[in-house]
């Protein structure tokens, strides 16, 4: 018998018109014969809300306190589901993180231990199906652990990968993967099947249909993945491994997607020291604060009485950031923090790029064209992400997406 997890996002989730379509789409899917778990996110928006009481209660938050708050939204949604999977006539019945358990280490952005799927299989030998709040689980102390912003999407492939699924579909507000956002380019085309690493390097990046922890697992357990829309029924996009495509015509196909970021905060700092160690003992307690860094820059001070150092942190990090590095200012020797949220990242990926050189080139002077201004670069073997200005966001996706022969005929 097929075993599947089927994971919806926040939009599908709503409120309770949604929920009870939610409900029809899972119903289908037992119908069909399939043994089905469910992982379930907030209620859109919800979150965020959560997150702006923590925010309003204390700015440097206690992280162990602000995961008993936000993961009370994905318990709300997982209760109302099974409360309409059984008005259908289903026997549901959720599950919180502690109760199958999800060990987790950490809190506010934990990682993933391990899953005990034997409640699971009690479950499906019994014809049931199992509704599992996302982004949660248990810490070795008996505490409530969240997992990131998406970690509903994390959660499902961990469970997935736990109890030998054939698939983990991701329902959200969109029918799969595009070549960029198509609310910004209108043009952009959907990808029939994408690889694990490509997709790996958009979640990075800021294509927000899927998480990037989420892929990274799939891809370590080979789990396929499907990115389908809750609200039409249309053909989605499957994330496979790179040899699950045949035909990929690498001249053709050099660039996959345009993403852009606007997650992105910068900070700078003046009046460093030009000695070996400085840096280590500038991104140590960033490491400590589980603060993930991004882009780096270091240049000498123009008037020669220090080095400074730019490098970007994800928005929400930005405060805790700045708390480190100034707990820690005798020790690393700097004379003043300057921070900018006013940026995006954009960035071009494809597999393509291994065999063809002067992607980074042909991205530089296109922007450069257009009167758009680098801050930073970085690169990997398949991407090529640039910092720039906010203002410039809409028109850089557009130009790059044209440049690199996307656009849809």
């Amino acid at each position: 018998m097929p075993r599947i997890v089927m994971k919806f996002g926040g939009t599908s989730m709503a409120g309770s018109e949604r929920i009870r379509h939610v409900a029809g789409l899972v119903k289908r899917e037992a119908e069909r014969g399939n043994e089905v778990a469910v992982v379930v996110s907030a209620m859109a928006g919800e979150t965020d809300r959560l997150i702006q009481f923590c925010r309003e209660a204390a700015s440097v938050y206690d992280p162990r306190e602000y995961d008993v708050v936000v993961a009370s939204g994905e318990q709300v949604t997982s209760g109302l589901l099974a409360i309409t999977l059984q008005g259908m006539g289903l026997n549901a019945k959720s599950y919180m993180g502690w109760q199958l358990p999800i060990r987790a280490s950490g809190h506010a952005a934990g990682l993933i231990e391990g899953i005990d799927a034997e409640v699971l299989e009690g479950v499906f030998r019994q014809s049931g199906i199992a509704v599992i709040p996302g982004f949660q689980g248990v810490t070795d102390r008996g505490d409530l652990a969240t997992l990131g912003r998406g970690g509903s999407d994390t959660s499902a492939v961990a469970l997935a990968a736990a109890m030998k699924a054939d698939r983990c579909d991701i329902y959200t507000d969109v029918d799969g993967v595009y070549t960029t956002d198509p609310r910004i380019v209108p043009r952009a085309r959907k990808l029939d099947r994408v690889t694990y690493e490509e997709m790996l390097e958009l979640a990075s990046v800021g294509a927000k249909v899927l998480q990037t922890r989420s892929v990274g697992l799939a891809m370590r357990y080979n789990m396929p993945l499907q990115v389908l829309s809750s609200f039409e029924d249309l053909p989605g996009t499957m994330i496979v491994g790179d040899d699950s495509i045949e035909d990929r015509n690498m001249e053709r196909n050099v660039i996959t997607g345009i993403a852009h970021d606007q997650n992105e905060a910068m900070v700078t700092l003046t009046g460093l020291a030009d000695e070996p160690g400085t840096l280590a003992r500038i991104f140590a307690p960033l490491a400590a604060a589980n603060i993930n860094v991004d882009m780096i820059v270091q240049s000498a001070h123009e008037s020669g009485d220090g080095r400074v150092l730019t490098f970007t942190v994800p928005t929400a990090s930005l405060a805790h950031a700045v708390a480190a590095l100034e707990q820690a200012k005798e020790e690393i020797g700097f004379d003043e923090i300057r921070t900018n949220t006013d940026v995006v990242k954009v960035s071009a990926v494809g597999v393509g790029m291994r065999s063809n050189a002067g992607i980074a080139a042909k991205m530089f002077e296109t922007l450069g064209a257009r009167g758009i201004n680098i801050i930073a670069i970085t690169t990997s073997e398949i991407k090529v992400s640039v910092l720039i200005h906010e203002d410039y966001t809409e028109l850089a996706v557009r130009v790059l997406h044209t440049a690199f022969g996307l656009d849809q005929d």
